[in-house]
């Protein structure tokens, strides 16, 4: 891993939560937070500017809400991992942000330790889905995630990387599970992603739920 440290932009529109995760993260030494913003549209435009490795996005903002700055965000090629701030009131947009393209999704009441590992896992590309979030997805839009079978079936050896990664195991977590290279694993990552035409892992996490291959229980327990 990069001895950098992981850029980090806040949007929300409500300053004692932008306050309260920056003081947060300012105690960490490997995560600088470049900036903060109070709607969808402005942190886009910081987004644009100061390219962060993660976004916490609030979903619901005037202006510009959470679920279309995500869309925009993909829309420009920006590289910035996001991960959506919820509080459960718009259960409605949740949906949304995984199809825009939100790598993770989190309460806004969660833990400190849990805010920082997310953002870890975030900015390393990884899926970050509680199963708390994970199970409202699915209580609220089961008819969305309604699975259709892929063109071209998975391998068995495809079949066992969607399984780890829905368990929100790393790449290298999984080449030393399967003794792989993590280039192997990447390679099968962009292989299974293609076959079931989803976006990024926390989609192929959902789906892999949807389809049986994993429980609530087992999303997010990153093994070692």
């Amino acid at each position: 891993m990069s001895s950098q440290p992981i850029t980090v932009l806040v949007v929300d529109d409500h300053e004692i939560v932008r306050r309260g995760i920056i003081t947060l993260l300012e105690t960490e030494s490997d995560i600088k937070v470049l900036g903060q913003a109070e709607n969808g549209r402005q942190g886009l435009e910081l987004a644009e500017s100061l390219q962060p490795d993660v976004i916490l996005m609030d979903l619901v903002m005037p202006e510009m809400d959470g679920v279309e700055a995500i869309r925009e965000l993909r829309e420009r090629g920006l590289a910035s991992n996001v991960l959506v701030l919820t509080s459960f009131g718009s259960d409605d947009k949740l949906f949304p942000a995984v199809r825009a393209g939100a790598l993770g999704y989190l309460l806004k009441d969660t833990s400190p330790a849990d805010l920082v590992q997310a953002i870890h896992k975030a900015a390393e590309g990884q899926s970050a889905l509680t199963p708390a979030v994970a199970r409202r997805l699915l209580q609220e839009f089961s008819t969305d995630l309604e699975p259709t079978p892929p063109a071209e079936p998975l391998s068995e050896r495809e079949l066992e990387v969607l399984k780890l990664v829905a368990r929100g195991l790393t790449n290298d977590q999984i080449g030393g599970k399967l003794f792989i290279s993590e280039a192997t694993v990447r390679t099968h990552v962009s292989h299974i992603l293609a076959k079931l035409s989803l976006g990024n892992r926390t989609q192929a996490a959902l789906y892999a739920l949807r389809v049986g291959l994993v429980t609530l229980e087992e999303i997010g327990r990153a093994e070692s």
